[in-house]
């Protein structure tokens, strides 16, 4: 996030900001069709669960991907997680059993919640961020989006508004008085949304990243407000993804992996295994057989690659055997 410090910055946006939250998808439906929703489509309209990157098949998965980062909270997201109320109730109920009731969950939706679903979700999540349609931000005050927000405060929710940074959002400003922040998210560019955003005219700020040219612009005349902050591309490509992965990889890192800056774990390998460890003196700890390759420092397979045969390489990759970022061949 950016802006003044002295602002009020969001529980959930305090611990996204240190890599502390796990991204929780409970659903890719959705009964809105917002022609800049961001979703991939591997997972748009999909009834799948995601912790992070991770699918979620049983309890076991969630829970140990929650550990594997040390969360501290979730972000409950979609598709939207209220057409899957009972998974997110499930869920919600799991984690704060788990990790008690400090572990601070916040939820998005694109709905107005009834009082008997914020009344279902009391208890279980901590904060609710809404994003009232983009066609009603002009009449926000005549939707059902104050009322909604009205019954969440006298529930004891923290309640904000997050949305994306498009032409017009000045129009949610009526709302300020109600919620405890506004979140204004630069536009980003996304797969599922390119032609969308090609039709508008929009464009690439810079060939290099995700945001849409203008957007900061588009934010401009909310930011005076103490309660508004804007959120821009880099940052959450920069800290906050950044932040979770390096809590992930020291977290599952073996004795012999090395941590990067950008949370990514190096390692070198060796195929076939074997004579591999004794050739370099390895001892129990130092080194792992994963698919018939031997994996160890990567640094003792560069000073010892002439006493091994095989094909040698120095991997980097996403933490929890997550996707591979550069191979390096010895």
């Amino acid at each position: 996030m950016e802006d003044a410090d002295e602002r009020y910055v969001a529980p959930g946006c305090t611990l996204c900001r240190e890599g502390a939250k796990l991204v929780l998808f409970v659903t890719g439906r959705c009964d809105r069709g917002c022609w800049y929703c961001p979703l991939s489509g591997e997972r748009k309209g999909t009834d799948l669960v995601f912790a992070n990157d991770r699918e979620v098949r049983g309890d076991d998965d969630l829970l140990e991907e929650a550990r594997a980062m040390s969360a501290l909270g979730t972000g409950v997201t979609g598709g939207d997680p209220l057409a899957a109320l009972d998974r997110v109730v499930r869920y919600c109920r799991l984690l704060k059993d788990e990790f008690g009731p400090a572990h601070h969950v916040h939820l998005y939706t694109g709905r107005a919640p009834t009082e008997d679903e914020l009344r279902t979700l009391a208890g279980l999540v901590d904060e609710v961020r809404l994003h009232p349609p983009y066609g009603d931000w002009g009449r926000v005050m005549e939707t059902p989006y104050p009322a909604a927000i009205r019954a969440a405060r006298d529930l004891g929710f923290a309640v904000g508004v997050e949305v994306p940074s498009l032409p017009g959002v000045e129009g949610l400003a009526p709302l300020l008085p109600l919620v405890d922040f506004l979140n204004i998210n630069e536009l980003e560019w996304g797969e599922s949304s390119a032609d969308e955003m090609r039709a508008r005219g929009l464009e690439l700020a810079a060939p290099l990243g995700n945001a849409v040219a203008g957007a900061r612009d588009w934010a401009t005349p909310l930011l005076g407000d103490e309660k508004v902050r804007f959120c821009s591309s880099s940052f959450k490509d920069a800290v906050q993804l950044r932040e979770r992965l390096v809590r992930i990889a020291v977290n599952t890192a073996r004795p012999f992996d090395e941590v990067t800056d950008d949370g990514t774990v190096v390692y070198g390998t060796v195929r076939p295994a074997e004579g591999v460890a004794a050739a370099l003196d390895l001892a129990e700890g130092e080194y792992a057989v994963v698919d018939g390759a031997l994996e160890l420092a990567w640094d003792r397979l560069a000073a010892g690659r002439d006493a091994v045969a095989g094909e040698k390489a120095i991997v980097e990759r996403y933490p929890n055997r997550g996707m591979v970022v550069e191979v390096t061949p010895l």
